[in-house]
């Protein structure tokens, strides 16, 4: 059986939600790697490193295919905040960055063995919290939605009500620099059915349109 021509090596739903609005087929295979931070790595280094692991791991089992790789974390203060243990980790991680700008790395990789691809970015976005009360933390951190997210909040779910605005890229926060990626399938030869200048005129994704 032939590999196949694109693969995202994710298993966040996130991903590839954003991935299928570009139109083109692509099948999922999660990466196993270790994640942990090493030694004295920057946010950024850290995104890159992993989301290239994670193309690399994949594609050495399918050469003959293009593998996309990615990574999201959150820094405040030179550190990573990463997926809030409990409850009780997301009420810190979240009273830490209210009324305050953090920054989103998100690390984007695309390999491709047999063609001899290898292609590394990271995009950066800056993200202002709202001073929220106690009381719209309490209601928030109710609905749960704070769980498994970086940072304790999602931007494409109820965590966006947390969000003044953002500088940069809103695919990114979600986890996937959409426009990027098109670009370098364009490069490697991919046909995409749906242009990224489309999407990012239309906005087709949850809570996108209020972060313009």
């Amino acid at each position: 059986m032939p590999d196949p021509h694109l693969i995202l090596a994710s298993s966040s739903p996130r991903r590839k939600e954003l991935l299928t609005l570009l139109g083109i087929p692509f099948e999922i295979i999660p990466p196993e790697i270790n994640e942990e931070v090493l030694g004295q790595e920057t946010p950024a280094n850290h995104v890159r490193r992993l989301a290239l692991e994670k193309a690399q791991s994949v594609a050495s089992h399918y050469p003959n295919s293009l593998v996309i790789g990615s990574d999201t974390v959150i820094e405040l203060d030179g550190q990573i905040l990463g997926k809030p243990a409990d409850l009780e980790d997301a009420h810190h991680m979240l009273t830490r960055l209210r009324g305050r700008c953090h920054l989103v790395h998100t690390g984007l990789v695309l390999v491709g063995k047999a063609k001899q691809i290898e292609e590394t970015w990271v995009e950066t976005v800056k993200v202002l919290i709202k001073n929220f009360s106690h009381a719209d933390l309490q209601a928030y951190l109710a609905t749960q939605d704070s769980l498994g997210k970086a940072g304790a909040y999602s931007i494409q779910g109820k965590g966006a009500h947390l969000i003044e605005k953002i500088d940069g890229d809103y695919p990114t926060v979600v986890g996937l620099p959409l426009g990027k990626l098109a670009q370098l399938l364009e490069h490697a030869g991919v046909e995409l059915p749906v242009k990224a200048e489309a999407i990012y005129r239309t906005k087709p994704y949850a809570n996108w349109k209020d972060f313009a």
